[in-house]
C-alpha cells in the first residue's frame, strides 16, 4: 500500500529533529512541486528547503545568448531555441536589443521549439536555409540533442550547444568552505538518464545523506523523511524514492548517444564562473554541424559585464542556494515575470519565477533570508 503525503508528514513530525536542518533540492522541477504543494508551510519550522542550481536557463552563459542573437540578426539563418530562452535578457543597454524575443520582434527569424525533432523537421522542410538550433539545457534535454546528432541530421542544421551537467555544480558547493546544506534531494529526471550512482559522491565524499526524488508531494516528502532519518541515525546512503522511474545505471542508450556525439569540458555558468567538467561540446567529428565552427563568432569583448548577471541581480546567489529568491532587492519590484531582469524570473524552473507563481510577490524587506 502506498504512503500518502499526509502520512509522510506525520512520520516527519514524529522525528526528534535538531534546531535546524537544511535540505537542498537541486532540481527546478522539485522546487516547483515543493512550492505549489505548499510543503514549506506544513513541514516543521526547523526544516529549511533550499532551492539549488537546477535551472539550465538561469545559468546559461550570457555570451551564448548574445551569440545566438547576433547569428539571428546578422546571418541569413533560422534560429531555433527552447521557448524559455527567448526572454532571457543579456547585459546590454536598455536602448539595444537585449533578448531573442526582442530580436524576433525586429524581424529576425527566431522560432521557439519544444524538442530536437522539431529542429530536424524545420531544417528538412527548408533545405535552402541554414538552420541553427540553440540548445541549452542539462542532461535531460541534452541527451535528446545527442540522439538527434547520432541518428543523423540534415546538412543545413547546426547546433549552438550550451549543455551543462548538474552534479559538478553541487560538487563545487560541497567543496566550498561553507556547504550551506545538511542533506540533498537529487534530481529525478537527470538520475533517470545518467543513473542515480552519479550522486553517490555526496554521501561517500562528504558524509551528507542524499535521496533521489520524483515530482509528487509523496515522493518529495519520502525523500525528506529518509534523509532526516539518515542524519538522526548516522546511517548515510543514497536512497531512491523514485523507483518507478529510476533504475540502477540509468538510461544506457541515452548515455551512449552522449558519449558518441559530445565531449565533457570545463564550462562557464552565468554569474558563477568556470566549473570543471561541467559542460558539453560537440565532438570534432561533428564540426560540420557545430554552429560555433560554421559561423563567425560575434563575441564582443568590448561589452562590459560579459557573462555576469545584470546589475543588482542576485540570481547567481539564488542558484547557488546562498539566499532565497525574495532576498534579492529587485524581486517583485523592478524584476517580475512580465519584465524579468534576471534569468531566474524567466524560466518555469527558475526559483524566482516559481516563488512568484506560488504567491510570493514582494521582496523580503530586511533581506534577512540569507541562508549562509
Amino acid at each position: 500500500m502506498s504512503v500518502s503525503a499526509h502520512q509522510w508528514l506525520n512520520k516527519i513530525r514524529t522525528l526528534d529533529l535538531p534546531d535546524k536542518v537544511r535540505i537542498m533540492n537541486v532540481c527546478g522541477g522539485h522546487e516547483r512541486a515543493i512550492t505549489m504543494a505548499g510543503l514549506r508551510g506544513v513541514l516543521p519550522s526547523t526544516i529549511e528547503l533550499i532551492p539549488g542550481p537546477g535551472c539550465p536557463v538561469c545559468i546559461c552563459p550570457e555570451e551564448d545568448i548574445y551569440q545566438a542573437m547576433q547569428l539571428a540578426k546578422r546571418e541569413q539563418i533560422t534560429l531555433l531555441a527552447f521557448g524559455d530562452m527567448l526572454r532571457v535578457p543579456v547585459n546590454l543597454p536598455k536602448r539595444e536589443i537585449r533578448s531573442l524575443a526582442q530580436a524576433r520582434a525586429t524581424g529576425a527569424d527566431i522560432r521557439p521549439i519544444a524538442s530536437p525533432s522539431e529542429a530536424v523537421q524545420i531544417a528538412s522542410n527548408n533545405p535552402g536555409k541554414e538552420v541553427v538550433f540553440f540548445a541549452a539545457g542539462f542532461e535531460t534535454t541534452t541527451a535528446p540533442v545527442a540522439a538527434m546528432l547520432a541518428e543523423g541530421v540534415p546538412a543545413n542544421l547546426s547546433v549552438l550547444l550550451s549543455g551543462r551537467l548538474t552534479w559538478p555544480a553541487v560538487a563545487m558547493l560541497l567543496d566550498s568552505e561553507q556547504t550551506g546544506f545538511d542533506a540533498l534531494i537529487a534530481p529525478g529526471h537527470v538520475s533517470a538518464v545518467m543513473g542515480p550512482e552519479e550522486w553517490e559522491f555526496v554521501v561517500r565524499d562528504h558524509n551528507i545523506p542524499a535521496a533521489v526524488a520524483g515530482f509528487t508531494a509523496e515522493s518529495l516528502l519520502a525523500a525528506i523523511h529518509y534523509t532526516l532519518r539518515q542524519l538522526l541515525e548516522n546511517n548515510l546512503f543514497l536512497d531512491n524514492c523514485y523507483p518507478e522511474v529510476i533504475r540502477p545505471g540509468g538510461n544506457s542508450t541515452a548515455q551512449r548517444y552522449l558519449q558518441q556525439t559530445l565531449d565533457v569540458v570545463d564550462s562557464n555558468w552565468r554569474g558563477i564562473g568556470i566549473i570543471p567538467a561541467s559542460g558539453y561540446q560537440l565532438k570534432e567529428s561533428l564540426g560540420r554541424h557545430n554552429a560555433r565552427k560554421r559561423f563567425p563568432c560575434y563575441a564582443d569583448l568590448a561589452r562590459s559585464h560579459i557573462g555576469e548577471m545584470p546589475q543588482g541581480c542576485d540570481c547567481a546567489r539564488v542558484v547557488l542556494g546562498k539566499i532565497y529568491p525574495n532576498s534579492c532587492k529587485l524581486y517583485g519590484t523592478t524584476c517580475t515575470p512580465r519584465n524579468p531582469v534576471g534569468p531566474c524570473m524567466v524560466s518555469d524552473e527558475g526559483a524566482c519565477r516559481i516563488w512568484w507563481a506560488g504567491g510570493v510577490r514582494e521582496p523580503e524587506q530586511t533581506n534577512s533570508q540569507q541562508i549562509i
